[in-house]
């Protein structure tokens, strides 16, 4: 059997965002269609047509901004059939729309969200971050990211904890030719070239896919997976405020975290998370004068 993993980004732009998230949602090949289906039919069932089209994307930041809360809190809650024929009428009014049909959009988009992470649950869909300070040393030289390095780790501890015969396949947001090259470059490196790559080759195919993000379910989940960490999520060593207004959201999308337990510094029942909080970008050969890293023991949540 074969598992996605759809890899987005979030936070590594000069904006305001907390973090800079390596997100990730890994599907079962057999459920992909499944999520895509179910998706689908609650872009409908709230906002009473395709919400992207007409130039409009289904991503975290047009979905999940402060001003949708801002919008969606100015009246009391419609109840979802007539939330979802003004949420119609706003999107299809557009600059023309009134006061109950704006705030009927925005709480749409927060609904929609939530039931979205709802069918990644029921579908056993699992969400996995590598979260790092914006402030942190970047790498430098052809070294695969540190937060890459990371988030293969997890996918591959969650494959061998589902058995041998669970293969990955890692599917990236399409970059520009050149970020694509250096990219498939540094995981032709790491997977070949390291010890740690090796043996993760043996379930992760070592060259990624590419694909467009706006037609592409998966890579939809893993930007509001990765949004939803930056924003909402704190595991030990954040320090930086969260939104408190994303916490039922976070709070949903932590229950589609993977527990690994495998032996670390003489532990035998050490859990590794498939979120993590890590300080710096910069792989071990970049950091010579620093003590070798262990399996993040310090650094799971």
């Amino acid at each position: 059997m074969s598992h996605f993993l759809f890899v987005d980004e979030s936070g590594y732009d000069p904006g305001q965002s907390p973090y800079g998230v390596l997100g990730g949602a890994a599907v079962e090949d057999r459920e992909l269609w499944n999520i895509v289906r179910q998706i689908q039919t609650a872009e409908l069932e709230h906002f009473g047509m395709k919400y992207a089209m007409d130039g409009r994307e289904l991503k975290a930041k047009k979905l999940l901004p402060r001003k949708v809360f801002r919008l969606a809190n100015q009246m009391a809650l419609f109840d979802q059939a007539e939330r979802r024929t003004l949420a119609r009428e706003c999107l299809e009014y557009g600059e023309r729309a009134g006061r109950a049909q704006i705030t009927a959009l925005a709480q749409a988009k927060i609904a929609y969200v939530a039931e979205l992470i709802d069918i990644c649950s029921r579908f056993r869909c699992k969400a996995f971050a590598i979260i790092v300070n914006k402030a942190s040393p970047a790498p430098s030289g052809d070294h695969l990211r540190k937060d890459y390095a990371y988030l293969f780790e997890r996918f591959f501890y969650y494959l061998e904890d589902l058995g041998p015969s669970a293969y990955g396949i890692v599917v990236f947001d399409e970059l520009d030719k050149v970020q694509s090259h250096l990219l498939v470059g540094q995981m032709d490196r790491y997977f070949k070239r390291t010890v740690r790559g090796r043996l993760r080759s043996g379930q992760i195919l070592p060259q990624p896919l590419f694909v467009h993000s706006d037609l592409t379910t998966g890579i939809q989940i893993a930007d509001l997976i990765a949004y939803i960490v930056s924003w909402g999520v704190r595991l030990q060593g954040m320090d930086l405020d969260a939104r408190q207004e994303l916490r039922p959201l976070a709070e949903r999308l932590l229950q589609l975290r993977h527990r690994s337990v495998r032996e670390v510094n003489d532990n035998p029942s050490f859990a590794i998370w498939s979120l993590a909080y890590i300080r710096d970008l910069r792989s071990r050969e970049e950091r010579e004068d620093e003590p070798l890293e262990g399996p993040t023991a310090t650094q799971s949540q």
